[in-house]
């Protein structure tokens, strides 16, 4: 009866490896699979997020055989072997006291990595190399290259650089690599969030705006970052805000330093997005993704024209 017993439970066993086997097969090995579910980003900020993502899933693995390796260690060890009912025990101190402090030291230690790691993401410097408007409103985005190296940036007569989505445009934000970027966002209506995933991180966009004069109205949120890979990386809205929040797409461009400092000329010639992009060998239109076709609708302002 018990070598039947025996029998049916290494069965069972062995089907699960082999279902879990199956499942992984159909798994590719990818980046994002090394990173568990991250890749390293675009960024010097990025990748140090990335590295205490790795970090922390490690540490939870680590805690995690261990508990399991208990858990299976008691199934095994204490399974009943007969009608005899086995000894109780009321408390173990020893071990209550080492299952209440390793916890603790661990939350302090991720605690400790993570305030460092936030410190460095947050940080600004006083005189960024670019600064970018960041102003989002439903359901869209507009982009404003406000300076540069310093310098205020401005078209013919004295207008602003600025790239402005559409319903059948995806707006294209083109920034230099290699330079400390500042990017300053606030809405023209409810909140939303600026992100772009290749940078691994988020930043919500709140009601606000920023005077000819330079004073700040409700909330402005900063935030700077150094892109040091070239090429076009998606950019969505992550906060629900309406009825057409799928439609908050936007494109990040990266460019070289000197491509950059051309478009930026072109820009102040009065040349539009697309048309600067493809002077300096880019492709003038989004890459990444394209605007949402959906049938128009009566009275709304969105809707796309067939």
């Amino acid at each position: 009866m018990l070598a039947r017993e025996r029998g049916w439970r290494l069965a069972r066993l062995a089907g699960l490896g082999v279902t879990v086997a199956v499942l992984l097969s159909g798994c590719s090995f990818d980046e994002s699979v090394r990173g568990f579910g991250w890749f390293k980003g675009i960024t010097p900020e990025g990748r140090r997020m990335y590295e205490l993502w790795i970090a922390a899933c490690i540490a939870a693995l680590v805690v995690g055989v261990f508990v399991w390796g208990l858990i299976f260690w008691c199934v095994v060890r204490y399974r009943k072997r007969g009608d005899e009912l086995p000894p109780q025990t009321r408390f173990n101190m020893p071990l209550e006291f080492l299952y209440t402090v390793i916890p603790v030291l661990v939350v302090c230690v991720l605690f400790y990595y993570t305030a460092i790691v936030q410190t460095y993401v947050d940080r600004r410097v006083p005189n960024p190399d670019v600064v970018v408007d960041v102003v989002a409103f439903k359901w869209n985005w507009k982009f404003k290259h406000t300076s540069v190296d310093g310098d205020e940036v401005s078209g013919p007569a004295g207008s602003e650089v600025t790239t402005i989505g559409a319903s059948d445009y995806i707006p294209v934000l083109v920034v230099p690599t290699g330079k400390r970027i500042e990017f300053r966002e606030y809405s023209e209506d409810v909140i939303h969030s600026f992100w772009v995933p290749e940078m691994l991180f988020k930043r919500d966009v709140f009601p606000g705006g920023i005077k000819e004069d330079g004073e700040e109205e409700g909330i402005v949120n900063r935030f700077q970052v150094t892109i040091d890979r070239e090429g076009a990386f998606v950019g969505r809205c992550a906060e629900l805000c309406g009825a057409y929040h799928s439609m908050m797409n936007f494109e990040l461009r990266a460019v070289s330093e000197s491509d950059f400092a051309r478009y930026i000329d072109l820009r102040k010639q009065g040349r539009s997005t697309p048309e600067a992009l493809e002077a300096i060998g880019q492709e003038g239109y989004a890459t990444t993704t394209r605007p949402f076709q959906r049938e128009p609708e009566q009275n709304d302002p969105q809707a796309v024209t067939r």
